[in-house]
């Protein structure tokens, strides 16, 4: 009893729903409407600070960016120093001065410069003990002094190199005398070594 009851308001149902929907399209297809959407939701660009540097004798660059979402803009601006350009600029200076030296000493502090010099066979001006020493006595401070040449040098690596391989054949060649001292007491007092 309860089936077709329950069929019965399904295909009532149904047939309301068409009904309608047939119904809308029919009477709906007059009716015109009309509307307008604005839009002003653009969010503010964030725009990189102009970061001018104009003077040849500040050694500084500028570096500016900008990041910009939907919901938040980041911008910054910077300037970064160029210390190889300082050190151009005050030896330049120097050299205007007439202190030549003074210059070229500046300068090789750079490793670069350093061993550029140095392969030249124009040895860099070195102070050791409050004496300014050039051309080969400054070679020879420098040969005793590798610790006071500029990180980075080639030079200075190639020296170190050398220095170590020395006191390597110098440990050998000791532990080939203490062998041989060891070898001359055995036999002095008799013993019988086989080695």
């Amino acid at each position: 009893m309860r089936t077709p009851l329950i069929i019965g308001v399904a295909l009532a149902t149904i047939f309301i729903f068409i009904l309608s929907s047939t119904m809308n399209a029919v009477l709906g297809a007059d009716n015109t409407v009309s509307s307008t959407v604005v839009t002003n939701s653009t969010p503010p660009t964030a725009n990189a600070p102009s970061v001018v540097v104009n003077n040849s004798n500040i050694c500084k660059t500028a570096v500016a960016s900008a990041v910009q979402t939907q919901i938040l803009g980041i911008s910054s601006g910077v300037t970064i120093r160029d210390e190889n350009c300082e050190l151009i600029l005050l030896s330049t200076k120097l050299w205007q001065f007439q202190m030549k030296i003074g210059a070229v000493t500046l300068l090789s502090s750079d490793p670069r410069v350093f061993d550029a010099l140095w392969h030249s066979g124009t040895y860099a001006p070195v102070n050791i003990n409050g004496e300014s020493k050039i051309g080969n006595d400054a070679r020879d401070v420098w040969l005793d002094n590798v610790h006071l040449m500029p990180e980075g040098s080639l030079v200075k690596a190639r020296l170190q190199e050398e220095q170590i391989q020395q006191t390597v054949t110098i440990r050998e060649n000791n532990d080939d005398l203490e062998k041989f001292l060891f070898m001359a007491m055995a036999m002095y007092i008799g013993l019988p070594i086989l080695f």
